[in-house]
């Protein structure tokens, strides 16, 4: 579901004499269905890079990479914005809504996208909001106004509210309680057995230990 082929990303620093910095060099790795695979790496190794790539946030320098038999590299900004749409979802660290949108309304945006109807997404995102545990009367009230806690509870509704083929998560357990941990580890493990295939950077070695079958240290793919 996921094939990088050789990836390299450079970046150019150009208010510092145009340096080129190196982030990542030949990448390889594969994600097959129903397996979360983890990548590891000491800070600044590119573990975000290389997810930024296959997001098709940031263009590779060279190789391929390929989503659900989607290429990335070279592909239409209309073919991005359809497979983000049905195929390849997202958690990110940070919540990035519209100002003053309701929080049923942000979980739902996912799911009214593919055409669900609007009673049918909303109840999708009330059953998620209620296993994260944000309380009732802060559903009709925009995310931005919460905790960082919470909002990172809303973001994982909303990635996990469409059952996306694919699912790159970048660091879901981070400042949870214990409880919401357990809780979102258990919505991994619910993806992996629908057939999901799982790229993710999970820092809590406890939580790659339960829900990752494989570690892929990204410090290796750097130019010796």
């Amino acid at each position: 579901m996921i094939h990088v082929e050789n990836v390299s990303k450079t970046f150019t620093l150009h208010n510092q004499h145009g340096a080129v910095i190196e982030v990542v060099s030949r990448a390889n790795l594969d994600v097959h269905s129903g397996e979360c695979v983890a990548l590891t790496g000491v800070s600044g190794s590119g573990k975000s890079t290389l997810m930024r790539m296959i997001f098709g946030n940031y263009l590779a320098a060279s190789g391929q990479i390929t989503v659900d038999g989607v290429r990335i590299v070279g592909a239409s900004p209309r073919e991005i914005i359809a497979l983000r749409r049905h195929r390849l979802g997202y958690v990110s660290q940070f919540l990035r809504v519209v100002p003053r949108v309701s929080t049923l309304d942000v979980v739902s945006e996912p799911l009214l996208r593919v055409g669900t109807s609007e009673v049918e997404a909303h109840g999708g995102a009330k059953d998620l909001l209620a296993r994260l545990r944000i309380p009732e009367p802060l559903w009709s009230l925009s995310p931005l106004t919460f905790s960082g806690g919470e909002q990172q509870r809303v973001n994982i509704a909303r990635g996990f509210a469409h059952h996306y083929p694919v699912l790159l998560v970048d660091e879901p357990t981070a400042s949870l309680d214990g409880t919401n941990r357990d809780t979102v580890l258990t919505l991994i493990e619910e993806a992996k057995a629908r057939g999901a295939a799982i790229l993710g950077i999970f820092h809590d070695a406890d939580a790659r230990a339960r829900v990752c079958d494989r570690e892929i240290d990204v410090s290796g793919f750097k130019t010796p």
